[in-house]
This record gives structure tokens, sequence and C-alpha cells, in this order.
């Protein structure tokens, strides 16, 4: 089973590359959890979090995408969207990970 270990000093590049090797889905990182602006490939979690908790955290390839996305606003305070492996349409919230990088 694939899993992804997240931890604050971690860079928004390192964890999308990171996602697509785990999971073979592609990730979204935008600054805030509305997900209006796409976060600075070159910012560390910490930098973008604000007053979320950060921390390290590891995710399972059977965890349900919206929990995941759910998650990582609470822990780094950044909105985040899983699309499918060509990043042309977003993934269901109801599938998990690993199915959502056999869309």
């Amino acid at each position: 089973m694939a899993e992804l270990r997240i931890d604050s000093r971690m860079k928004v590049k390192t964890l999308k590359a990171n996602f697509k090797k785990a999971f073979g889905a592609t990730l979204r990182v935008y600054t805030t959890s509305t997900c209006k602006a796409k976060a600075d490939d070159d910012a560390t979690l910490g930098q973008l979090m604000g007053s979320a908790k950060g921390g390290e955290a590891t995710f399972g390839s059977n965890l349900r995408v919206g929990n995941f996305e759910k998650k990582l606003g609470e822990m780094y305070g950044i909105g985040v969207q899983v699309a499918n492996p060509a990043d042309t349409k977003l993934s269901d919230n109801d599938i998990t990970l690993a199915a959502a990088g056999k869309e």
C-alpha cells in the first residue's frame, strides 16, 4: 500500500511530486482552504499554514479524496484538490486516493 508522509518543512513542489509518485494522481495546492490562489512551488507548508497546527502526518492510499483534502486543510491551513493523473478534471471526493490515480 502506498503512503505519503508530510511535514511542515516540506516544499509545495516536493509535496506535489511525492503525491504523484505515491498515488499517481495530481495534487493542486492553494494558499488557503478556500482554494482561491495557487501556492508557490518553492514555499514550505510551514510558510503557508498561518495559525494551523502543522506537524507530521502519513496518509495511505485507501483514504478517501474528500477526507484527505479536509485533513490537509485542518492540519496545514492550505487548500488542496486531487485531480486525475492528466490534471484535466477533479477527482470525486468519495473515491480513494489509489482510485484517483487510475482515473
